[in-house]
């Protein structure tokens, strides 16, 4: 069984930085790829940020610029360096992995930015 647990969320003043952070642990076959989804009060989720096995990444439109994906392979751990924090980006954040056979979810973590 395939566990992700995350790590890292709070409440940040806007302007300010957060990294959250994604475990992964159990029998983990063929990665395709792990990406940070989003879901605000009230909004449908949203794919935030995703990287391939390859390294690639991709980021949703509103974010770019401002936050990172990034992964070590050896802790098999994914992370979401978010900077320049806006209102806007209060949600919860959720962790995923992709394989072939399944998509796997965290229990996510919330961001709260507000003064």
């Amino acid at each position: 069984q395939v566990q992700l647990v995350e790590s890292g969320g709070g409440l940040v003043q806007p302007g300010g930085s957060l990294r959250l952070s994604c475990a992964a642990s159990g029998k983990i076959f063929s990665i395709l790829s792990m990406a940070w989804y989003r879901q605000a009060p009230g909004k449908e989720r949203e794919l935030v940020a995703s990287i391939t096995s390859g390294g690639g990444s991709n980021y949703v439109d509103s974010v770019k610029g401002r936050f990172t994906i990034f992964k070590d392979n050896a802790k098999s751990t994914v992370y979401l360096q978010m900077n320049s924090l806006k209102p806007e980006d209060t949600a919860v954040y959720y962790c995923t992995l992709l394989t072939p056979m399944r998509h796997y979810w965290g229990q996510g973590t919330q961001v709260t930015v507000s003064s």
